[in-house]
């Protein structure tokens, strides 16, 4: 799956994930939202989660600070889809639900899609990679067998009435 990047630039670059991703070449950084190929847009703003029903060759993401991640910043072509309840495994967010940064963000893109491989691949660049696909095992596997997006949103609800008890 061919992954690329909004690039914003407005975050501590010794700490971001997306220009780490590039520099293995596993990313493909734009700096301006005319050069992002069209896929499918990961965007916390979207209506509709993302499910193995979105095939796709191409992931998008926006790397901005999430200070400045509101709806406008992923004016971007392409379907726009939700990631499900996961919890970031970062150490900026870590144990925070909703927050990941684009490298988790791609990983668990690819592993609703059927990548799971390529989802160890870009974890496995990050000492905390592991950290994030452990937390998060279960629902990346109940969401990657999933038939569509009212699936995916069903198991999500599960674990956000887990969260509220």
């Amino acid at each position: 799956m061919d992954l690329h990047v909004r690039y914003e630039g407005d975050d501590d670059p010794e700490k971001c994930t997306a220009r780490k991703l590039a520099r293995f070449d596993m990313t493909t950084l734009h700096d301006s939202p005319r050069s992002v190929p069209p896929g499918v847009v990961l965007d916390p703003h979207a209506e509709r989660a993302l499910s193995p029903a979105d095939e796709t060759d191409v992931l998008v993401a926006l790397d901005c600070s999430w200070e400045t991640a509101d709806a406008e910043a992923f004016q971007l072509d392409g379907p726009h889809r939700a990631l499900p309840f996961l919890v970031a495994g970062n150490p900026v967010s870590h144990g925070r639900p909703f927050r990941l940064n684009t490298a988790e963000a791609f990983a668990a893109g690819c592993y609703i899609l059927g990548e799971q491989e390529q989802a160890e691949q870009i974890m496995s660049k990050f000492r905390w990679g592991h950290t994030f696909l452990e937390l998060n095992q279960e629902p990346l596997r109940r969401y990657a067998n999933c038939a569509d997006s009212s699936e995916v949103v069903a198991v999500q609800q599960e674990y956000l009435d887990l969260a509220d008890d």
